[in-house]
């Protein structure tokens, strides 16, 4: 990489160098990107299996030391906590546009997440939720305003190197993501959970490191608050919040005082507020009378979009703890004589992006030149079919399993590939399509919206397992697969409809 550092005479911000053609810094953020999802994923990677280990429902011969859980409350507690890294996207960009501008808040997310892999290297039940709590909170800090410092490396909009350094810049993303289960995983789940946690504590380390190094090759519009409060709102904000903090703190107290208190006290009123705060902000931005006629009627297209994103986010996100506690329980670990661990399993989705994402790239553009390429609607669709037919697929091994018989790992394999292609049909596109349908009012706050369908499709799968509901069983798999593919089929037979409330949206 170091190789590919050459000189350039278009004055990038800090240095002459560039980063293959592109200012230097984005190498900076690069690496920050990549070695925070290696601590992020390495540790999601661990997850459910810590907080089922030494329960009924861990694997056979499996590491103890664990929190011993039950697969519903591990998949609650999972599915929750992913929901908050994305819910907490939203604060994270408030923090950066209002209080510490995008550097100073990157940087002390990634002191907030390094504590939170720290906490959670530490034995104990109490830890482990502090750890998660941390993680989230710096994870949707971080999520909220690296991004933005992408785009102040370049001249607007309009750099003809902007897409490209997106492009480099989410290969980072997942290039972490790939590393992350060999290293931490491994060492976590084979060896000690604890040591693995502090892995990932190193990892994020590392990325702090080098990005207060490189923090001179970055743009100066990344220290600047776009927006600052004022003191008035400043001192409005800190009231609220102290004040919430009080009535929790204080209901919360009486709970413990009572002996009332288990852990679907802290659970289900998570999971309702993840579930309602997205439509919430959606009401509101609907109901805004500011928006002209346009803007309200690409509103109500675009929620169809949102609604389907959770959907799919709803079964995906799965890929965590169902997925992998199938992997863990009734699936062959050997390949060719060679045993892995079953957090392996969580690098065949950054692998299959690297590897399916520039030929997606290509064929748009090829169906594009012949005037062949689905549009929007079509891609959501499409993407919804996909992840419905991948719990179809996974419906299968299960019976094969239901005798105790071990199936082939190439079951699961399958299965990501076609989520992780359902994927390519629905991230990329969403992205872009909230971008085009996001009121002007609403610009810089719709990509945080659109990260809140993730929170509404965990927050549902957590809702469900708080509720009992038996996720790991056949019906249940089959009546999600069976809901994603409907939905997929309802919007491609609305999509004339929809169409039209997008206006010259395609």
């Amino acid at each position: 990489m170091a190789s590919s550092l050459t000189k350039s005479s278009t004055g990038t911000p800090g240095s002459e160098k560039t980063f293959f053609g592109h200012p230097r810094g984005l190498a900076t953020l690069f690496m920050t990107e990549m070695w925070e999802r290696f601590s992020y994923y390495g540790m999601r990677a661990l997850l459910v299996y810590y907080l089922v280990s030494g329960g009924a429902d861990a694997a056979a011969g499996s590491q103890g030391g664990g929190l011993a859980m039950k697969a519903a409350t591990a998949t609650a507690i999972y599915s929750v906590y992913v929901s908050m890294v994305y819910l907490m996207a939203m604060p994270g960009g408030w923090f950066g546009d209002r209080v510490w501008g995008a550097r100073k808040t990157v940087t002390i997310a990634g002191f907030v997440i390094i504590a939170g892999h720290l906490s959670l290297a530490l034995p104990g039940q109490a830890m482990f939720f502090v750890g998660l709590a941390l993680v989230a909170a710096g994870s949707g800090m971080l999520k909220a305003n690296i991004s933005t410092m992408v785009g102040h490396l370049y001249d607007g909009p309009d750099d003809e190197r902007r897409d490209g350094g997106f492009t480099l810049f989410y290969i980072g993303v997942n290039l972490g993501a790939f590393i992350a289960p060999f290293v931490v995983g491994t060492v976590g789940k084979e060896v000690n959970w604890h040591l693995g946690f502090a892995l990932a504590a190193m990892g994020m380390a590392l990325g702090l490191v080098q990005f207060l190094i490189g923090t001179r090759n970055l743009s100066a519009q990344s220290d600047i608050v776009p927006n600052p409060l004022s003191p008035a709102e400043r001192k409005a904000v800190l009231t609220k919040v102290a004040l919430v903090v009080v009535v929790v703190a204080a209901f919360y107290g009486v709970v413990v005082a009572m002996g009332a208190f288990t852990l679907n006290w802290a659970m289900v009123p998570l999971t309702l507020i993840g579930l309602l705060i997205p439509v919430a902000v959606l009401v509101r931005i609907k109901r805004d009378k500011d928006l002209s006629p346009t803007e309200q009627t690409k509103m109500s297209g675009y929620i169809w979009f949102f609604v389907a994103a959770a959907v799919f986010w709803m079964i995906y996100d799965q890929g965590g703890s169902t997925l992998s506690l199938f992997a863990d329980s009734k699936t062959a670990d050997t390949v060719f004589g060679l045993g892995f661990s079953a957090t392996w399993y969580q690098s065949l989705n950054p692998l299959f992006v690297m590897a399916l994402a520039p030929v997606f790239a290509w064929l748009w553009l090829w169906l594009a030149r012949k005037n062949q390429e689905p549009n929007t609607i079509v891609k959501f669709s499409m993407a919804l079919v996909l992840v419905g037919a991948s719990f179809f697929v996974f419906i299968v091994p299960m019976n094969m399993a239901g005798d105790g018989t071990k199936v082939s790992p190439m079951w699961l394999v399958s299965i990501y590939m076609i989520q992780t292609i359902g994927e390519l049909c629905l991230s990329p596109v969403g992205l872009s399509v909230t971008t085009k349908m996001a009121p002007k009012k609403y610009a810089s706050q719709m990509m945080g919206v659109w990260f809140l369908a993730v929170t509404a499709g965990d927050c549902t799968t957590g809702l469900l397992s708080l509720a009992g509901v038996d996720l790991n069983g056949t019906g249940i798999i089959a009546l999600q697969a069976s809901l994603a593919v409907l939905a997929g089929f309802a919007i491609y037979m609305y999509r004339r409809k929809v169409q039209t409330l997008m206006g010259s949206v395609h």
